[in-house]
């Protein structure tokens, strides 16, 4: 587990190359969705030593804490803290972390408003834990303390998955984040870190798209994808089985091809 525990302290959001092909990728990842298996593999995480460890520090580092500044300036902390909220790459940004997550995401003017423009996940965690309003209370209550402890068992679990075969992380994430049923516009799954990666991973769309005008990104997704059939829990399966497949093609084979094709 000290493998998944460097990601989340690094922030990566997939691990890298794990020397699968797509159909042995496929198959973990279908493995990993399967009745029951994450369940079973968070209890199996939860006794892992790291993981226990981990949790002890953000307990302990919250409880010290005489202010929630000094909390989320606690590496202790933002370790657990930021991948239970999903915002595992900005472990390293503690002082962004800290003025957005103290921010009021109600206020558009707010640092947490501001950074939702491009990247949704900062509101959402504003607004879960409501520091701006409840501060330190609203990291050591007991509901909010289960609800991270949880979530980042969960993501180590869902992080350790990439051993099997890279994106499966993020594959996993995706179709939960999904699983609502509520249509999302473009916008949303560029304003989404996962949604973002699975979404333009799986129709093959370059990295370098970032760089253009957030309505050029926006149209490359809609003229590929009707973003309403994501609603489809069969549909968002299907795209994020291509992602898995795709990140594990390394020089597209004719086999590649084809079964890149099958789910086209």
């Amino acid at each position: 587990m000290s493998g998944s525990l460097a990601l989340a302290i690094l922030g990566s959001g997939t691990a890298g190359s794990s020397g699968a092909d797509p159909a042995s990728a496929l198959l973990a990842l279908r493995r990993a969705s399967a009745k029951g298996a994450e369940a079973k593999g968070v209890t199996q995480v939860a006794k892992e030593a790291d993981v226990k460890l981990a949790l002890a520090r953000f307990t302990e580092g919250v409880a010290r804490a005489k202010t929630v500044e000094a909390a989320l300036r606690d590496p202790r902390v933002t370790a657990v803290l930021l991948p239970a909220l999903g915002l595992p790459d900005a472990v390293d940004s503690p002082g962004l972390a800290l003025r957005a997550l103290m921010s009021d995401p109600s206020d558009p003017k707010s640092v947490a408003a501001k950074l939702s423009i491009t990247d949704a996940r900062w509101k959402t965690a504003a607004a879960t834990l409501n520091l701006a309003k409840k501060g330190l209370d609203g990291l050591r209550g007991a509901t909010v303390q289960k609800t991270l402890t949880d979530a980042y068992t969960s993501y180590q679990w869902r992080v350790s998955q990439d051993d099997q075969a890279s994106g499966i992380s993020d594959a996993l994430c995706f179709r939960q984040r999904v699983s609502t049923g509520k249509e999302l516009s473009a916008y949303e799954v560029l304003g989404d870190a996962v949604l973002r990666r699975v979404v333009t991973g799986a129709l093959g769309l370059p990295q370098t798209i970032a760089i253009q005008e957030v309505e050029t990104q926006a149209r490359a997704i809609t003229s590929r994808l009707d973003l309403s059939k994501l609603t489809d829990p069969k549909q968002a399966t299907r795209l994020a089985e291509r992602y898995v497949m795709s990140a594990n093609s390394g020089t597209a084979s004719g086999a590649t091809s084809g079964l890149l094709a099958l789910f086209a």
